[in-house]
């Protein structure tokens, strides 16, 4: 490939619209260009990086006995209706009408439209276990595209869906499918972390996300320092800290006329904010058309995690509590709230670390006042306990073994074990080894092919530019020409190298557009080529070639020999 060939289009500015690295470097490297709001083209070189990626997730794929299909982008109303995710998945669906006024929508996601083509193909147990995937763009009506490719409108999204017999068959799949995805991000260069995850909309049993780390995620995952243990936030389990320590203080009353917060308490009494307890107030349903108060409690120091609590039975449908709500139930206004004295009965639901606390800080229910002192057992009830909070760093593992550590990351891939929640919406069946028709059980795996090229150039940039893994590079190699005074001997060693490493299977871009040396490096460096090497008159003449590897701070000058060998080790 020769670069005065090719379209490369780079900027000198960072754009202004451009709030994460990826975003301006993919701007600048010219790799995108904005057709509207979350909608991009990709560019002949963003365009080379994107089918790197997506070759060595189709090679994967393959090895992993998956089996490639494609579906339609534009699915109809009538098959989305049947699983009820028509009127739920929400305005993220968008939908369109054609000429015969006829429903559809432009997929974000395909497990409609893969169990009805299974309904129609597979009839026995024998024919299982299958997994379909397909490569293909996917539309997701974001409320505010940001981020470039990030959080794009239109993405490129790799979706398998596996089906099965009977569970053991999908839990062997998950794992399989797990381990695929591990040997992909392993061999695209990526430092990854794969977490527990909540199963969300999509539902099913089990759930697992891998991100990319990188300080711009959007995630928060906790990870522990010496196991294998890494979990999402929203799922990550907050293990109890021990036995409760015996009360050795009286109940008192403290005055706080504007000391509202935890913070501002215990700033007050000179006490840590771990002994501090913050009372949320929240209304769920009761089951019976009315509303449940609910005091969520967690200690000062610690937030309060809205999935967990979503979890526990009765707060499916929580929503916070309004000021005359509060009002009602507890006689009080927010920032003095707390689970005594209330006017009326509460629930309270008291986190593990807060269940476990003695002679602690709660609101008293009365405008400018606290309470401290405060005993399980003695002065209220024993709680409904459960863990209802964020994880911290520092805090022990759930696995027991070791801390737990914070990181950032960026979700670029996610398995679900689905079960029987889109085969049995869909009264799909196969029959079993008895002649009965049943269920089949599902999987779905999806990988953002388009996210993962935002997401490394998060991991991997410099001042420069863009420092692409050796797998996801546009090409390996840049052979750049310095020919000050057109002499034929330099342009026809730098064709014979170019000529020599694409044999040799190293994919190599020849740089002969004739600008200076340079904004010529400016340009390999921002689009982030991992070895550039310099083909010149004086190096002819020492019988060198000047080579830097993108991660060096300097260049070297190597023979023949030792350059194809450094190039060669990477």
């Amino acid at each position: 490939m020769r670069l005065s060939q090719f379209h490369l289009r780079t900027e000198k500015e960072t754009p202004a619209d451009a709030e994460i690295v990826s975003h301006k470097l993919m701007l600048k490297a010219g790799m995108i260009r904005k057709l509207a709001a979350g909608l991009y083209t990709w560019s002949p070189l963003g365009l080379r990086v994107l089918r790197k990626v997506e070759a060595v997730v189709r090679e994967e794929m393959n090895r992993a006995g998956a089996i490639e299909m494609a579906m339609p982008s534009i699915q109809p109303k009538e098959l989305w209706e049947e699983t009820g995710r028509w009127a739920k998945f929400g305005p993220q669906l968008l939908k369109i009408r054609d000429r015969k006024e006829q429903e559809y929508c432009f997929t974000p996601t395909a497990e409609e439209a893969v169990t009805d083509f299974f309904r129609q193909e597979i009839a026995s147990y024998k024919q299982l276990p299958v997994n379909f995937y397909q490569i293909t763009s996917k539309f997701r009506d974001e409320i505010r595209p940001r981020f470039g490719v990030m959080r794009a409108r239109e993405f490129i999204m790799k979706d398998a869906y596996s089906f099965h017999a009977d569970d053991e068959s999908l839990h062997a799949q998950y794992r399989t499918m797990y381990d695929t995805y591990t040997r992909i991000f392993t061999r695209l260069g990526l430092k990854f972390r794969a977490v527990a995850a909540d199963t969300g909309a999509i539902g099913g049993s089990a759930s697992h996300e891998f991100h990319v780390l990188a300080d711009s995620g959007e995630d928060a995952l906790a990870f522990s320092e010496t196991s294998d243990y890494a979990a999402n936030v929203e799922l990550a389990e907050a293990v109890s800290p021990g036995a409760r320590p015996a009360a050795a203080e009286t109940l008192r009353d403290i005055e706080t006329p504007t000391q509202k917060t935890c913070e501002e308490v215990a700033a007050l009494m000179g006490i840590a904010l771990a002994r501090t307890v913050k009372s949320v107030a929240i209304m769920a349903g009761d089951g019976d058309g009315g509303g449940q108060f609910v005091l969520a409690l967690v200690r000062g120091d610690h937030s309060v995690n809205e999935i967990k609590l979503a979890k526990l039975p009765g707060l499916a449908d929580y929503r916070l509590a309004t000021e005359a709500e509060i009002l009602e139930y507890l006689g009080s206004e927010p920032g003095f709230l707390g689970p005594l004295h209330a006017k009326k009965p509460v629930r309270v639901v008291a986190d593990r670390s807060v269940s476990a606390l003695a002679d602690f800080v709660v609101g008293a229910n009365k405008p400018g006042f606290h309470i401290a002192g405060v005993n399980w057992g003695r002065d209220l009830p024993e709680p409904e306990t459960a863990d209802i909070r964020n994880v911290v760093e520092g805090d022990p593992s759930p696995d027991g073994s070791g801390a737990l550590r914070m990181a950032r990351g960026i979700e670029v891939g996610h398995v679900f074990a689905l079960g029987r929640k889109y085969s049995e919406a869909m009264k799909c069946t196969v029959l079993d080894a008895s002649g009965k028709a049943v269920n089949p059980a599902m999987g779905c795996y999806g990988i953002g092919v388009s996210r993962i090229v935002a997401a490394a150039i998060e991991q991997n940039h410099d001042d420069a530019g863009i420092r692409w893994p050796q797998a996801m590079a546009p090409w390996q190699v840049a052979v750049c020409v310095i020919n000050p005074k057109n002499d034929p001997a330099v342009a026809e060693a730098a064709e014979t190298l170019h000529a020599e490493l694409n044999a040799a299977g190293i994919d190599t871009v020849l740089d002969d557009r004739g600008l200076r040396p340079g904004a010529m490096f400016a340009d390999i460096e921002l689009i982030g080529i991992p070895h550039r090497v310099v083909v010149s008159g004086r190096g002819l003449e020492a019988g060198t070639f000047e080579y830097r590897a993108r991660s060096a701070a300097e260049a070297e000058n190597l023979d023949r020999a030792a350059l194809l060998a450094r190039i060669a080790n990477g």
